[in-house]
């Protein structure tokens, strides 16, 4: 990490660290065109050149940074180079130097393998950079700790698809030989995402990069798994699982999406048996008929209560009786009110045999076509057995009717395929203990959700949380420790170990030395691993590392409110189990971002906006910008018109930039240099001895200061940008640069030139700061071309809180920019020519008079006045009446001769013009309304916009009869 040195003037060097080695000190001087080693004998004629990058750690003789000086506008193309720049100084590794208190720490959300970089990224990668930046110049030795998932299904589905455009199937090559090959796949693509979410600006530290299938965090699973299993909360068992017939496995129910799509509604006929009355059942999926186990109807509808305690014969099976029962269970309002019960495919009814201890019958093959219990239809795909079911049963008279009928159908997540409910031997954790200590440490404010509505969602799935089916039947992930011996049953006859040596060993204790066995072909939930991702990745189970000892528990999760249950919820179950700390002491949330119309991006509508091509056209400091200007947990809408606007802004920090160098002394002029930076413009003393315009300034931006600082400590991440936003636009470049012009090209001399220099630097340096979370590149770029930095802005301390303001200074100013503000919107209201300079009467108090006079020039500048005829007075001026008056605030008016603004003919000739003008297009809006027909036949929003636009143009009419009035009567008495 760079060493901090004090100022240093010309004759001194400055002390920091080789991009080479980041623990050896070297004595360095960079040029803008290449790194050369300057002996401190020969510093003083180097600062001759008026070159503002060539002292402090700029790295610019490999032409990594720019300056405005030199460049019209911030250079897109720097940003890679100063990342690498940063990247190889060390800088985004946490240092314990600084003494700035405890470690932050945020473990990155780590994006599949097999993504691309899309706006989900940079809203989290956004977010988490502006928390580590801000807590790294804070002083706090900083750790973001980056990493990709493997991605179980996500990557399976990519290798296969890749085999099968070589003719190639995942069986023809066998496990091992398929693994080998999803290996080399990730070797050569899987590094895309990660230099993806480099280019946004990401400070990791990636030397500690983390893939969730390494060895050491595959060992923390196998760990975590055998850990749960010996205290009882894994299980294996059939039960009814989400079941995904392309994928071939099963996946949770959060990975399961509901879509609401149009389908019909089948009313089929069941005979009762002995009987020749029919019950009529309705239902969406009649295929599924072959496996219904009973018929079931509300214990209070009459119409069917002579049935119950009967059979029924279900169609197209040879007379497969079924008993007709009663449960409170059925919704008599729905299709006819009487159900068919199939257990091994339906969520509800599956749970209702199991109260009612009804048999499960499973009629589905894991492809998704029917087993040999649909008889005839064998081997036939659901859907195909759906349409063919149908006709035989119209065939036979036991089809009533199809009606149309929309659905809400579960569709796989990352297949697309509907989702098939199936009855399978999976692996299962118990979650009610480990919910439990979850919402504990909610409710003891251990852990603290951001934003605070998101606690009751979290509260609300934890307290009816199921439990988790965590093995998948895939090849690519964590195998599940589990092995059976061969020749034994496997539901009672397993063994959990950490390794297949250790399998064998418990196995030998057990059985003998004569067994053999092998593993569960399974593999772990990706959810699994990725749940022990804090601190598997700071090194546990090997609790003695030193990454955990110093980094653990972490201070903030950032992620997608989407993800909530998915990963956040499980995270704190893990930590709490396996470390005895909640993970992280804070979450915080984010919403999605969405197009200009608030639609939700997608391939299908066409509007996916490409973080990279965003880059490319407005660079990533106006790309992060515009994301961080959202509010925690709400979706943003992103546009192009928000981004084009933060690429000005971009801009004008740059041109602010250049004229700050512009102004500054030359770097030969050590007198000047030396004075200027004796000004400590953080001390009471030196604040209070500014002119007006220069206190109003540093009092603004010490309060600014706090604000965002605070906000920061808040996570308000929009608040920040805004007032940053609003601070440096409107106050720094709109008043005081402008106010500055009159000290530097003005006739005030060498001493106030300086204070205004010394302010500007000082003003502008913070304003880097406080934006460097934000936007890294073009603050680096900015900072490194200003003269006698200490070290990079990356690592620059934080500005101090608390510092000193004159809130009276602060007061006067505002009063000096409401009478600028009145002055120019009469010349706006006159037409004023801008290059025209007019004479002003000020008048108000002694004491306001006195303070707004002794910046006369700032005033004459900012206003555009004639400075040898601005006059300050207690009372009106004798030609009161040929002027226009304005107020600018209790006690500070001004009067304009308006003959000095205009020529008061020509005036009245324009404004009589404009008036006959303005009262035709009045008239017209009248008698359209006046008019019966289109009153009565207009659409009412219509009608209503024409009488405001009426009611407009009425107020502007007597506004500008007023003016004419106010120019007639001034001709008549200057005459």
């Amino acid at each position: 990490m760079i060493l901090q040195t004090g100022f240093s003037l010309p004759t001194t060097t400055t002390t920091f660290l080789s991009p080479s080695s980041p623990h050896r000190l070297n004595t360095l001087f960079f040029t803008h065109r290449r790194r050369r080693l300057v002996p401190p004998s020969r510093l003083g004629s180097c600062f001759s050149k008026r070159s503002f990058s060539l002292c402090g750690v700029a790295a610019s003789g490999n032409n990594v940074f720019t300056s405005p000086e030199t460049s019209k506008s911030f250079d897109f193309a720097s940003e890679e180079k100063i990342y690498k720049w940063w990247e190889s100084q060390g800088y985004f590794k946490p240092s314990f130097d600084q003494g700035g208190g405890s470690p932050f720490v945020i473990p990155m959300p780590p994006p599949n393998v097999t993504g691309s970089l899309h706006m989900g990224h940079a809203m989290f990668v956004t977010l988490e950079d502006i928390m580590v930046r801000y807590n790294r110049m804070r002083g706090r030795p900083t750790l973001w700790l980056p990493g990709t998932d493997h991605a179980g299904i996500a990557t399976q589905l990519v290798v296969e698809k890749m085999l099968a455009s070589e003719g190639i199937k995942r069986v023809e090559l066998g496990r091992d030989e398929f693994t080998k090959r999803v290996w080399e796949w990730k070797e050569k693509y899987g590094g895309t995402i990660t230099n993806q979410i480099k280019r946004l600006g990401a400070s990791c530290d990636w030397s500690r990069e983390r893939f969730t299938l390494d060895d050491q965090l595959s060992r923390a699973v196998n760990e975590a798994f055998v850990k749960l299993h010996d205290k009882g909360l894994i299980y294996q068992g059939s039960y009814m699982v989400n079941w995904s017939p392309n994928l071939q496995t099963a996946v949770s129910d959060l990975e399961v999406e509901y879509s609401e799509e149009p389908g019909f509604l089948y009313h089929i006929k069941y005979r009762v048996a002995g009987s020749p009355d029919f019950l009529t059942i309705a239902t969406t999926r009649p295929e599924t008929l072959f496996g219904d186990v009973a018929i079931a109807v509300h214990p209070e509808d009459d119409r069917y209560s002579k049935y119950v305690g009967e059979t029924a014969i279900v169609p197209m099976t040879y007379g497969r009786h079924v008993p007709i029962i009663s449960d409170k269970y059925v919704d008599k309002d729905f299709g006819t009110g009487v159900l068919k019960i199939s257990p091994g495919h339906d969520h509800n009814d599956y749970l209702l045999a199991r109260k009612l201890g009804l048999p499960i019958l499973n009629v589905m093959n894991k492809d998704g076509t029917l087993n040999d219990v649909a008889g005839l239809f064998c081997g036939l795909d659901r859907f195909a057995v759906r349409e063919k079911l149908w006709a035989d049963l119209e065939e036979t008279g036991l089809a009533v009717k199809k009606e149309p009928h929309t659905s809400r159908v579960p569709r796989s997540q990352r297949g697309g395929e509907v989702i098939e409910p199936l009855v399978s031997k999976q692996w299962f954790v118990h979650m009610d203990p480990l919910a439990e200590k979850a919402l504990l440490a909610v409710e003891k404010k251990e852990l603290t959700i951001i934003p605070e509505r998101f606690e009751k969602i979290y509260n609300h799935w934890l307290t009816n949380i199921k439990d988790w089916c965590i093995s998948r039947q895939l090849w690519w992930g964590h195998r599940i420790p589990v092995w059976y011996v061969v020749g034994k049953d496997c539901e009672e006859d397993y063994i959990v170990a950490k390794n297949a040596e250790e399998a064998l060993e418990k196995a030998h204790e057990k059985y003998g030395k004569d067994v053999e066995i092998y593993q569960d072909p399974d593999v772990l939930d990706t959810w699994f691993s990725s749940s022990l991702w804090p601190f598997s990745t700071l090194g546990w189970p090997d609790v003695s590392a030193e990454d955990f000892k110093n980094f653990y528990p972490t201070n903030m999760l950032e992620t997608g409110h989407d993800i909530l249950f998915f990963w956040v919820a499980r995270m704190v179950m893990m930590g709490i189990e396996f470390t005895g700390t909640v993970p992280f002491t804070h979450v915080y949330l984010h919403g999605l971002i969405r197009d200009s119309e608030g639609r939700k991006m997608s391939k299908s509508l066409g509007n996916v906006i490409d973080p990279l091509d965003t880059i490319k056209d407005f660079g990533t400091d106006a790309l992060r910008f515009t994301i961080a200007l959202g509010t925690a947990g709400q979706d943003l809408n992103l546009s192009t018109e928000r981004l084009t606007a933060n690429k000005a802004f971009t801009n004008k920090l740059w041109n602010a930039g250049k004229f700050v160098l512009q102004s500054l002394p030359s770097l030969s002029d050590t007198s000047a240099w030396e004075s200027l930076l004796a000004l400590k413009l953080d001390k009471e003393e030196t604040l209070l001895s500014l002119p007006l315009p220069e206190c109003w300034a540093v009092s603004k931006l010490h309060i600014l200061i706090d604000s965002v600082t605070a906000s920061y400590e808040k996570f308000f991440f929009g608040d920040i940008g805004r007032e940053t936003y609003e601070f440096f636009w409107s106050d720094f470049a709109d008043w005081y640069i402008e106010a500055s012009k009159s000290r530097l090209y003005g006739s005030g001399g060498n001493s106030d030139s300086l204070v205004s220099q010394a302010v500007l630097l000082y003003v502008f340096e913070n304003i880097l700061k406080l934006l460097h979370p934000f936007m890294p590149f073009v603050t680096e770029d900015l900072w490194q071309a200003l003269p006698y930095r200490k070290e990079a802005l990356i690592v620059s301390p934080w500005p101090q809180n608390s510092l000193p303001r004159n809130v009276e200074s602060v007061k006067r100013f505002e009063n000096l920019q409401a009478l600028t503000r009145a002055i120019r919107n009469v010349r706006a209201e006159y037409s004023v020519e801008p290059v025209k300079r007019i004479s002003a009467s000020v008048v108000g108090s002694a004491e306001v008079v006195g303070y707004i006079s002794k910046e006369k020039e700032v005033l004459a500048l900012l206003s555009r006045l004639d400075l040898n005829n601005v006059h300050f007075t207690n009372t009106p001026p004798g030609d009161a009446n040929l002027s226009v008056h304005v107020v600018a605030s209790e006690g500070l008016e001004a009067y304009l001769p308006l003959a000095a603004m205009v020529d008061i003919s020509s005036e009245v000739q324009r404004i009589s013009k404009r008036l006959s003008k303005m009262q035709t297009e009045y008239d017209a809006l009248i008698t359209r309304l006046n008019s019966p027909k289109f009153v009565e036949k207009a659409p009412e929003e219509v009608v209503r916009g024409v009488k405001e636009k009426a009611e407009e143009a009425e107020e502007k009419i007597k506004l500008t009869k007023a003016r004419l009035d106010f120019l007639k009567s001034t001709s008549l008495v200057s005459q």
